[in-house]
């Protein structure tokens, strides 16, 4: 069975970017709306955009699909009993999919849902503080971005904890790349 894991482990990790790279906002709005949401609002294929641009249905469609396509991976490395180490590696595959898909000349969305579908499935333990801290960010008037970057930390912060390491280590890059994400604006100007 160990040899057999290990063969299955490119065509996930290559499975698991393929599925990042099925970008929700881009193609419900490329389909739906036939434009190209790369181009409109923020300039992001991601929910957020997705939704200010063409509404609240849109921004849904956009979130389960990109909910959708993180939970598969996922779910197909917990099936096969792949070690905490390998799960954090699909999350981060997924992840660099999405903001970074081939398809789409690696202009992608933010990573805000693949992150956060990613700690649903692996650390949903870690939710309930991140909606505590979206919640009192929004409170004390924190921009919307700033707060939902600030919620992305208890999953980190939990897995490091519970003596996670390996998965902790993953949450904290894939932390880093989401809030690169974010400024890669900043970075371009």
């Amino acid at each position: 069975m160990k040899g057999m894991k290990c063969l299955l482990i490119v065509p996930l990790l290559i499975g698991a970017y393929i599925c990042g790279t099925l970008n929700g906002a881009y193609y419900i709005d490329k389909i739906h709306f036939r434009k190209d949401i790369r181009e409109l609002g923020s300039t992001t294929a991601g929910a957020r955009n997705a939704g200010r641009v063409f509404g609240k249905g849109a921004f849904v469609g956009a979130l389960l699909i990109d909910t959708i396509k993180t939970v598969i991976p996922l779910a197909a490395g917990f099936m096969l009993s792949f070690s905490s180490w390998m799960i954090g590696i699909l999350a981060l595959f997924v992840l660099i999919g999405h903001i970074w898909p081939i398809q789409l000349g690696y202009k992608g969305g933010k990573g805000i849902v693949v992150y956060l579908a990613s700690v649903l499935v692996i650390v949903p333990v870690a939710l309930p503080f991140s909606l505590f801290i979206l919640i009192t960010a929004k409170l004390l008037k924190v921009s919307f971005t700033n707060a939902g970057l600030l919620a992305l930390i208890p999953a980190p912060v939990l897995l490091f904890i519970q003596t996670e390491w390996q998965l902790a280590c993953f949450f904290s890059f894939m932390l880093i790349i989401v809030i690169f994400a974010h400024k890669r604006s900043v970075f371009n100007e």
